[in-house]
């Protein structure tokens, strides 16, 4: 009688240190034990259902060392060949039809007067993942908020933008504060399968009446105040003011670092009130940023030893051809885009409701010649990656992107790298610069462009609407406010406002170098 209970004690003591030490490393297992059997089956519970995958996750542990040897599988009644190994047998390689099965796993019991041990579970097998349906997601406005909403059938949860949103009879909606240029859906069943989409989130731009300033133009009341007399007046709803020039200058003091080392902070104008005036009036404030056309980073750049950030000839020289030497950086450089970027964000951060870049391109001329270090796709596919970067920069700032590009890259997009429908998907807005003096007789079958500004400007505007229809980006011409070849008066200027109207843009940009609209004829809204 005494022998008896040490005998069970001896074989007690192991199966309950199993069973403590796999609930301390907390292995979802269901355990079976026996006199003298420990028998684990992890990661599938009686009526769950799994995805074909999960099935070749189970796992079937033993609580003494051999023990598998004496553990048989059955699936649906019908014997399974299991996978042995590291101690443990998985179902690697069964493959099991969608529908209900059962699984059942024995363990032999070493002590042949004791019973075997079993452990049986009813799962459902299922390789269908929710329907999942997002609605056009689209926001009034990059300052948020944005609705995202649809329907999941088959879903038992439903996640936007990382986040957890109620399920009710099938259809979800929630708002987020901030928009994003793209919003991750994802719906899953309690199987683990998975639907998700990656959807655009859209954003109109409002249009625009504008005229340029630059900011030394801003800081010089002559010709600050006829600007501001024109929005009194209701003539023009927006002022486009420079932030960094064709100079390579930020017309205000900004405190991006590398701008700051190289001395391309200037005191034009303080950002923040010129902000805060114009919004006062009701007008919204475009930011032109020139990227890539920059000699205060060029030649800092070049004298500093990183070259890799300037614009080269096959030569190894800093391209110049007309534009200076050191005038052109390297679209492909990640300091040279960093930098631009970080100033995009800045003014987006401070107040600017665009950001418009400008010479968002290589230099013109024999592409043969020219040297771009560090770059590994097409120059098209690089300025369009460019863009794409910095709209997911901005737009949670609440600002909208466009981007200047060349009349001719509309037919002619490898002479600047700007390929329009690659790079329309990217930004809110295309500006072509379709400045009729710009223009060589006989372009879309104008004679003499520059004198026939409403033919020229309605035709090669027609293309652009033709060459961005939907990609989500309007088309927001500069049209000429000034004379060179052919004078430029109210008469040629509303030519070109009414041949961009009828193209199917009837927002625009005037250009003018020297900053004077007296004879625009702009007449109020």
């Amino acid at each position: 009688m005494s022998d008896t209970p040490r005998k069970l004690k001896r074989v007690l003591i192991p199966v309950v240190g199993v069973v403590v030490l796999l609930l301390i490393a907390g292995v979802v297992t269901t355990i079976v034990h026996g006199r003298g059997v420990g028998l684990a089956v992890a990661e599938l519970g009686d009526g769950s259902a799994v995805t074909p995958s999960g099935v070749e996750r189970v796992s079937i542990t033993t609580a003494e060392a051999g023990g598998l040897d004496r553990v048989t599988v059955h699936v649906d009644g019908q014997p399974v060949e299991a996978l042995r190994a590291d101690g443990r047998m998985t179902l690697t390689g069964v493959k099991l039809a969608e529908g209900r099965h059962t699984l059942s796993v024995r363990a032999a019991n070493p002590l042949p007067w004791m019973p075997d041990v079993e452990v049986q579970r009813e799962f459902t097998v299922d390789a269908t993942p929710p329907s999942l349906k997002v609605d056009v997601v689209e926001a009034e406005s990059p300052r948020g908020p944005v609705t995202v909403k649809g329907s999941a059938e088959g879903a038992d949860s439903v996640r936007v933008a990382d986040q957890e949103v109620e399920l009710r009879d099938g259809r979800f909606e929630t708002s987020l504060r901030e928009v994003p240029t793209s919003v991750r859906v994802e719906a899953s069943d309690a199987a683990g399968n998975a639907q998700r989409h990656d959807v655009a989130v859209k954003v109109t731009h409002p249009g625009m009446r504008a005229v340029h300033l630059s900011a030394a133009a801003w800081a010089t009341a002559s010709l600050r105040d006829p600007v501001l007399a024109m929005a009194r007046e209701g003539r023009i709803d927006t002022v486009q003011l420079d932030i960094k020039d064709e100079s390579g200058e930020i017309g205000y003091d900004s405190q991006v670092p590398l701008a700051r080392q190289i001395g391309a902070t200037r005191n034009y104008y303080d950002a923040r009130a010129a902000l805060d005036e114009l919004h006062a009036l009701g007008l919204r404030v475009v930011g032109r940023l020139v990227a890539f056309r920059d000699p205060v980073l060029g030649k800092a750049s070049w004298e500093s030893g990183a070259r890799d950030r300037v614009a080269q000839n096959s030569s190894g020289a800093p391209w110049s051809a007309h534009y200076g030497e050191y005038a052109f950086t390297n679209f492909a450089n990640p300091e040279v885009r960093a930098y631009n970027t970080a100033i995009a964000a800045e003014a987006a951060s401070l107040g600017f409701d665009d950001i418009l870049y400008d010479y968002v391109r290589r230099p013109d001329g024999p592409i043969g010649q020219m040297v771009f270090p560090g770059l590994t796709t097409s120059p098209e596919q690089s300025i369009t990656d460019f863009l794409a970067e910095n709209r997911a920069a901005v737009r949670p700032l609440g600002a909208y992107l466009g981007a200047s590009v060349f009349g001719i890259a509309a037919h002619a997009p490898t002479d600047v790298a700007q390929d329009i429908p690659s790079l329309a998907a990217h930004v809110d807005y295309v500006a072509p610069m379709v400045y009729p003096s710009h223009w060589g007789p006989g372009e879309y079958g104008v004679s003499n462009p520059n004198a026939q500004p409403y033919e020229i400007v309605r035709a090669s505007v027609a293309d652009f609407v033709r060459l961005t229809k939907d990609s989500g980006a309007t088309v927001i011409p500069w049209l000429q406010a000034f004379s060179l070849g052919h004078h430029y008066g109210p008469g040629e200027v509303q030519a070109q406002v009414r041949g961009s109207a009828e193209a199917g843009a009837p927002s625009f940009l005037l250009w003018n170098a020297a900053c004077t609209y007296g004879s625009s004829g702009l007449e109020p809204a």
